[in-house]
C-alpha cells in the first residue's frame, strides 16, 4: 500500500469512494454504511470536499494499491481539541481487509507527528458496529453528543439521530 495526502487532482476519485462508502445502494456492499438511517446518494461533493480541505489545520490522507488504486481515505483537522478525524472511508468491498486500520495507524503517526496527544470524532450512536470496532482501537466514549445535521443535499436523517464523541489519547 502506498500512502500520500491527497490534492486537487484527487477529488473526483475521493467523493467517489466517500459517497461509496456511506450512502446508497453501493454501501450495502459493506458493514459501515448509513443507508439503513441515512437517505440520500450521497456523503460529499467536490465543492463540499474542497471547503473541509481550505480549513486551517485540514488535510485528507489516502492509501492507494502498489498498482495505484484508491483504496481508502481520512480526514483530519487539527484544532484546540486535538486532531479531529471525519470521514474515514474504504471501498465496500475492500471492508475488513485492514484498509481502516492502516488508515487509523497513519492518523495517529499523523497526530504525532504535530504533536497533539488526542485524537477525537463523532459516530452516530445507532451504528454500534461501528463504535465496537473504535473501541477495539483504544477510543472511549467521552460522554459528549452532538445533533446530526440533515441536509437535503448529503442525506437526511431517517430517524432521529445523534452523534457521540468518541476520543483516544495518545
Amino acid at each position: 500500500m502506498q500512502a500520500s495526502i491527497v490534492t486537487e487532482q484527487d477529488y473526483p476519485a475521493i467523493v467517489q469512494l466517500v459517497n461509496a462508502a456511506y450512502r446508497g445502494e453501493a454501501s450495502k456492499e459493506g458493514w459501515t454504511t448509513e443507508a439503513w438511517i441515512v437517505g440520500g446518494e450521497r456523503r460529499t461533493n467536490e465543492q463540499h470536499l474542497a471547503g473541509l480541505l481550505q480549513q486551517p489545520g485540514a488535510v485528507m490522507l489516502q492509501v492507494k494499491s502498489d498498482a495505484g488504486e484508491l483504496l481508502g481515505c481520512v480526514f483530519l483537522r487539527q484544532d484546540d481539541e486535538g486532531l479531529y478525524l471525519g470521514m474515514l472511508s474504504v471501498w465496500p468491498k475492500l471492508q475488513t481487509h485492514g484498509v481502516g486500520k492502516t488508515l487509523m495507524w497513519m492518523a495517529e503517526e499523523h497526530a504525532h507527528q504535530l504533536g497533539v496527544h488526542r485524537i477525537y470524532m463523532h459516530v452516530i450512536t445507532a451504528r454500534t458496529e461501528l463504535l465496537e470496532w473504535y473501541y477495539r482501537r483504544g477510543y472511549v466514549s467521552t460522554g459528549q453528543f452532538k445533533t446530526f445535521p440533515s441536509d437535503p443535499e448529503f442525506g437526511v436523517a431517517l430517524q432521529p439521530l445523534e452523534f457521540v464523541v468518541l476520543e483516544k489519547q495518545l
